[in-house]
């Protein structure tokens, strides 16, 4: 059974820092493409950022300079470092898992929020 776990969200203040993680498990990890995207409400679901099996980056407009994709093999595990945080970043934040190799699989994970507020 495939699973991943976000975990890391909360309340912070404007200005201030998130790391969050997404534990991965049921799957060979290391040949996925991993991505990190965001629902506010109201608003569709937008793409944060994505690391492949390769090392590759990709970021949004608004997080690039502010947010840093990593990923972990060892731990089957991806981590999205946030700083200088707004209010317009508070969303709930997905984990998605894609397979390279045969794109139709993909999962995604239950979500984490992140409020903004001081």
């Amino acid at each position: 059974q495939v699973q991943l776990v976000e975990s890391g969200g909360g309340l912070v203040q404007p200005g201030g820092s998130l790391r969050l993680s997404c534990a991965a498990s049921g799957i060979i990890f290391s040949i996925y493409k991993i991505g990190w995207y965001r629902q506010a409400p109201g608003k569709q679901r937008e793409l944060v950022a994505v690391l492949t099996s390769g090392g590759g980056t990709n970021y949004a407009d608004f997080g690039s300079g502010r947010f840093t994709i990593s990923r972990d093999n060892a731990k089957n595990t991806v981590y999205l470092q946030m700083n200088s945080l707004n209010a317009e970043d508070t969303a709930v934040y997905y984990c998605n898992a894609r397979n390279e190799r045969k794109p139709t699989l993909a999962y995604w994970g239950q979500g984490t929020q992140v409020t903004v507020s001081s």
